[in-house]
């Protein structure tokens, strides 16, 4: 008697589209955990950022601390979400990373060559998150079953088993 699998076959797109939740996951962390980071460092000395006198944006540094350290503390608790692949998690993901680009962009002055890194990190978290389908992702937390490469000579035969002469 054979055994039935309940589960769909992985194919090479929802392996794909797994991997790029997974990678947008781990981007979405980095830049969360760099976020909370830069935010402690704006709050607590403030003379560590060099400030531009005569630019269009001038705010407080110290503000601009705790809306990084509150932007990077959501990016980080998303990020778990989009581990566990849950829907709002890729909603939030993108949200925040909309965030992330503005408040970069506007905190320009104060730190401008890692400015233009998180924006472009928090680009590559957007297109990882928009590019996949929702139905072709697999729960990353779930075991999956061995794809066609990981299994037995035996079992990716496609002729029955003879029994030995």
């Amino acid at each position: 008697m054979t055994a039935t699998h309940t589960r769909a076959e992985h194919t090479a797109k929802q392996e794909w589209a797994t991997g790029m939740t997974a990678f947008a996951a781990v981007m979405l962390f980095l830049a969360g955990l760099l976020g909370i980071f830069r935010g402690i460092m704006a709050i607590a000395k403030d003379d560590i950022f060099v400030t531009t006198p005569n630019y269009v944006f001038q705010f407080d540094l110290t503000g601009w601390g705790w809306v990084h350290l509150a932007l990077g503390a959501v990016a980080v608790i998303v990020s778990v979400g989009l581990l566990r692949v849950s829907t709002w998690a890729r909603v939030a993901g993108v949200a925040i990373a909309g965030l992330v680009i503005i408040a970069n962009f506007l905190s320009l002055p104060y730190y401008p060559v890692w400015s233009v890194v998180m924006i472009t990190i928090s680009g590559f978290i957007i297109w990882a998150l928009c590019v996949v389908q929702r139905g072709n992702l697999y729960d990353l937390s779930e075991e999956s079953p061995p794809s066609e490469e990981h299994r037995s000579y035996e079992a990716r035969r496609p002729y029955e088993k003879r029994p030995p002469v």
